[in-house]
């Protein structure tokens, strides 16, 4: 199967299963990009997803970077459409019935069922990211106490302020560059 063809699959199902959000398919993108069809390197997912939180726009564009490393512009553009058309089709079509529900009992229902398995996809995603960024492959997955105290540090920040996400990514970058070894 052509790598075009194997990302169209992965990020259309990926795009299916994204509920609450890119964040929350995380751990399983990085698992097939990385482990199940190496594809990148886990070091290369954590700096791709770094960059797509850094530049403006969804920070989800980081999969067309992705697409294109792996296929160079075809695959960027599969990679566009096959991880956000079929969503965006769902999401079309969930609504126009979501709307004719306003006020019923089961609506209510899943939309209460919902939060929570959003909210552990999400952390599942932020903690897969942190497991990757921690470790140092090339010291065979060493654990890096300086990196997890960096990414606390932009946590506390975050959570104490309003300061823009995009600077603690900025701080956080030069941190680790003239920090880390």
């Amino acid at each position: 199967m052509s790598k075009t063809v194997e990302l169209i699959n992965l990020f259309a199902l990926l795009s299916l299963l994204a509920v609450g959000g890119g964040t929350a398919v995380l751990p399983q993108m990085k698992y097939d990009t990385v482990y199940l069809h190496h594809m990148i390197s886990a070091a290369q997912f954590t700096e791709i997803y770094s960059l797509g939180q850094l530049a403006p726009g969804p920070n989800m564009m980081c999969v067309i970077l992705i697409g294109y490393h792996v296929s160079g512009w075809l695959g960027a553009l599969a990679v566009l459409f096959a991880f956000f058309l079929p969503n965006t089709l769902l999401c079309y079509f969930v609504s126009q019935i979501w709307d004719v529900a306003a006020g019923s009992p089961w609506r209510d229902a899943v939309q209460r069922g919902m939060a929570p398995i959003v909210i552990g996809l999400m952390l599942a995603g932020c903690y897969a990211l942190g497991k990757t960024a921690s470790y140092n492959p090339s010291r065979d997955w060493e654990f890096n106490a300086l990196t997890l105290a960096i990414g606390v540090a932009v946590v506390v920040v975050l959570s104490l302020t309003r300061m823009n996400p995009a600077l603690t990514i900025l701080a956080g970058g030069v941190a680790g560059y003239f920090l880390l070894p």
